[in-house]
């Protein structure tokens, strides 16, 4: 029998094709984003009664700088304006919003309403949602590490301390469970630098739907599907 069970499940999500989707109906690419927003809140609405206390999405990656300047002004644009808009409904559902990533290389203007969102939703107790902006899973490793040696050159651990979950306190998704599940739309199968530690042992879902066509229908059946599989962890 499946071992698996929805009880507190943790989905990854990789948001692919917001600019196929627009560009296939003639829109600029930016209208992708507004309209893959538009899903973020969403799944986030939907995403307790399909059995997920968790939800990291990612939102904007450390290689998404290459992109031209003005689709990347948008995309941070849309994030401050979400996060002005949807702060009173997110309170209201009890949702829990930290963003993870590495905030010195973002605007003032988004540093506000990252510390806006996560202020104001510190105490929530519902679905924990976590925004990887301005994310690489290299360098969440590395910043992790470099946080590991500042702390051992001052006194406050030492070397031999570290082990698997001393180090994982050190990552920026921190105590979060890590993934049950990840999902990648879009019809590309590779994680793009994502959650590399955290992803060890979860379950991959690559999905040829475009983001802004995903639905809560859709994870429902990712979960459905996930509920088949057996997660040995390496035993039998």
């Amino acid at each position: 029998m499946p071992v698996t069970t929805t009880e507190g499940l943790h989905v990854a999500i990789i948001m692919d094709g917001n600019g196929r989707w627009a560009v296939a109906r003639g829109l600029p690419r930016i209208a992708g984003h507004k309209r893959g927003a538009d899903v973020v809140h969403d799944i986030v609405a939907g995403a307790p009664a399909a059995g997920v206390s968790a939800l990291t999405i990612f939102a904007f990656s450390t290689e998404n700088w290459r992109r031209p300047k003005k689709e990347v002004d948008y995309i941070l644009h849309l994030f401050v304006k979400t996060v002005e808009v949807w702060m009173p409904e997110l309170v209201a559902q009890h949702v829990r919003v930290r963003i993870i990533g590495d905030r010195m290389g973002l605007s003032a203007r988004v540093q506000g309403a990252i510390s806006a969102i996560e202020s104001r939703t510190a105490q929530e107790c519902g679905l924990h949602l976590n925004v990887a902006l301005n994310y690489g899973g290299r360098a969440e490793i590395l910043f992790a590490a470099q946080s590991f040696a500042a702390d051992c050159v001052a006194g406050r651990t030492q070397s031999a301390a570290l082990d698997e979950q001393a180090f994982q306190r050190y990552l920026w998704l921190g105590d979060e469970k890590a993934p049950d599940i990840v999902v990648r739309t879009g019809a590309e199968q590779r994680i793009s630098n994502f959650l590399l530690w955290e992803l060890a042992y979860a379950e991959l879902f690559f999905v040829d739907t475009l983001w802004p066509d995903f639905t809560v229908a859709t994870l429902s059946g990712i979960v459905d599907e996930y509920r088949t599989r057996r997660r040995r962890f390496g035993g039998l």
